[in-house]
This record gives C-alpha cells, sequence and structure tokens, in this order.
C-alpha cells in the first residue's frame, strides 16, 4: 500500500507536466545552464517526477553524460521513462533516502520541486552525499519561496498540507550535517535555490 504522498503523485502522474509552463522551462533552462553541467557527466535528480529537468540535462551531458531520475511515486518514474525512452536516461522508482547506487557515481545532483516531500530529509541528504563525488555540486530549486510554497500547500491541504521547504538557517544546518560546504541559499518571491559542494575525507 503506498503511502499518502505516493497516492497523491501517482494520481497525478498522467497530467503533471501541464503545471509547468513554458516561461517555467525556460526559467529552469537558464539557472540548469549556469550550474556548470558539462559533457559526459553522469547526472542525479532526486524526486525526478515526470522527468521535467531530464531534457535539459541531457543537452547538457551530451551522448556520453547521463541522466538518473529517482521518483517514489511509481506513476510518475513510469511517465519519466515513458517521455525520455533514451539510453543514457535511467529512472528508478525508489526512495531518495536509500539509495540504489554504489558510492561516488555521480558528478552532480538536483531535486526540483521534490525536497519537501521527502519524509526523511536527513536521510536523503546523506544519501545524496553518499552517491555524489567529491567536489560534485548539489542543487534544490523551486520557483517559488519557501513561504510561497508553504501557503500553496496548506490551499491544497491532504498530505501535502505541511510540507514545508527548510528556512535558509535549517537548510544550511541540513546541509553541513550531511558533509556538504560552501552552502549558499536564495529564498525571495519566486526563487528557492539552495546550491552546496559535497565533500569526502
Amino acid at each position: 500500500m503506498h503511502d499518502p504522498h505516493q497516492e497523491f503523485y501517482d494520481r497525478l502522474a498522467a497530467e503533471w507536466d501541464l503545471n509547468f509552463t513554458a516561461e517555467d522551462r525556460e526559467r529552469l533552462s537558464r539557472r540548469i545552464d549556469s550550474f556548470g553541467v558539462k559533457p559526459g557527466m553522469n547526472t542525479l535528480d532526486l524526486g525526478c517526477g515526470t522527468g521535467v529537468l531530464f531534457d535539459m540535462l541531457r543537452r547538457a551531458v551530451g551522448e556520453t553524460g547521463s541522466v538518473t531520475g529517482v521518483d517514489f511515486s511509481f506513476q510518475m518514474a513510469r511517465m519519466a521513462h515513458r517521455n525520455f525512452p533514451m539510453s543514457n536516461v535511467n529512472v528508478i522508482d525508489a526512495d531518495a533516502a536509500a539509495l540504489p547506487f554504489p558510492d561516488s557515481l555521480f558528478d552532480i545532483g538536483f531535486s526540483f520541486n521534490a525536497f519537501p516531500h521527502f519524509r526523511n530529509k536527513k536521510a536523503t541528504l546523506d544519501e545524496a552525499h553518499r552517491v555524489l563525488k567529491h567536489g560534485a555540486k548539489f542543487f534544490v530549486i523551486h520557483l517559488v519561496s519557501s513561504a510561497e510554497l508553504a501557503e500553496l500547500h496548506k490551499s491544497v491541504g491532504g498530505p501535502l498540507q505541511f510540507d514545508e521547504l527548510p528556512n535558509a538557517q535549517r537548510m544550511k544546518d541540513m546541509l553541513d550535517a550531511s558533509k556538504f560546504s560552501d552552502v549558499k541559499i536564495e529564498d525571495h518571491t519566486g526563487l528557492y535555490l539552495a546550491s552546496a559542494v559535497n565533500i569526502k575525507e
């Protein structure tokens, strides 16, 4: 039996892409272009949904790189696989807090529109630290502020009612605890962006 969050997103999967306007995709594309994704990189997308970032990442990494998406909603993962049936795109139905990957596999990581819904955020960040290479960057991205998102989720209600983004200090503390460094956070109208660098001793 799925938990309420999984059931919620399973129901929405078929029409999820309609939530993103051309302007949203253009804003995201500009952000991705600024993050230093290079040809040949292995990229990780935690909470990938239907693969909103996949085309942007594929263009950046080229044929020699890869895009791996993870989502706990089977229907979201299925739609992502259907939308991007390419040899260098992999989609896994899994919990971000227990990733089925070896250590130090990925060159860069992202979580777009997903972080508030991770049940165990500490374990998710610990897993991101484990599977990302030393020096890899990790980004948490929303096209709204934490305050805007909290209001949106309250209006939606149901399982999303109390799903919130950590404020800047809390997010910094969480990333620090999971052995990320150089943490930078923007949280203002129209954007929440946390970035950090993975450090392995």
